[in-house]
């Protein structure tokens, strides 16, 4: 540590205690920093640092925050989401009848769902604008399938993700603004179709209904942004801004 962060570690230690079953070969070790900015003109000043050593394979992950304890979720969050990539690769290379850790479920254990799947994770975090070029390299460096992020021109809710006739696509909460998006250098297309504004519930319907991986939708109720997506225990999880 680099500053005053009563707490993190054993904070860390919880946190970090079960990334190994995410893992598909056994971590060796696992170096985490957090460093305090005290430049007032930062937004976020705590910055966190892993570097992990899955077997002689190094995975690494940064992240920036407001508190120390809202960096080591997201940092955590942020590792989780790469081993579980690199267990899904590791499974596709050796055959159809391998399954990542997580998936290795019992008959009528407790992880396999029953019945219709729910939301049983949700995710809120501070979006920092940035540009689409930014979500881009964001997205590949952490192999996201999509990145919910505030677009920097426009100052709206936006989700970058795979797709269309040039590899990337972009949804914006409000589509009329695609005329404001910061100008960008990478091969993305807007998408043109407005956001969905549902219920929870019945976003779980159509995620469930349109068998994609991940719904981009204004919740209701609250009148915000969010994405429901699917997660490897066949639930759903739910991201949202911060505020």
């Amino acid at each position: 540590t680099h500053g005053e962060f009563p707490g993190a570690a054993d904070y860390v230690r919880d946190k970090f205690d079960d990334l190994g079953r995410y893992a598909h070969r056994p971590i060796r070790r696992v170096h985490v920093k957090l460093l305090r900015r005290h430049d007032p003109a930062v937004a976020h000043p705590v910055i966190a640092q892993a570097n992990l050593d899955i077997d002689g394979r190094p995975v690494r992950g940064q992240v920036e925050a407001d508190t120390a304890r809202e960096a080591i979720d997201r940092l955590q969050d942020r590792l989780q989401r790469r081993l579980e990539h690199l267990a899904e690769i590791h499974a596709r290379r050796r055959g159809p009848d391998a399954a990542p850790p997580w998936r290795r479920i019992r008959p009528g254990s407790a992880d396999q769902p029953l019945g219709r799947p729910r939301i049983i994770r949700r995710k809120s975090y501070t979006m920092a604008p940035c540009t689409v070029d930014e979500a881009v390299t964001e997205l590949e460096l952490l192999d996201y399938d999509f990145h919910l992020f505030t677009e920097i021109g426009s100052g709206a809710a936006a989700v970058l993700y795979r797709g269309g006739p040039t590899g990337y696509r972009l949804s914006l909460v409000a589509p009329a603004v695609a005329g404001e998006v910061a100008p960008y250098q990478s091969l993305v297309t807007i998408s043109p179709h407005p956001v969905p504004c549902l219920r929870e519930d019945d976003a779980c319907e159509r995620l469930a209904l349109l068998g994609v991986p991940f719904l981009f939708f204004v919740e209701a109720a609250q009148g915000r942004a969010g994405v429901l997506y699917r997660r490897f225990d066949g639930h759903y999880g739910l991201i949202t801004p911060a505020g």
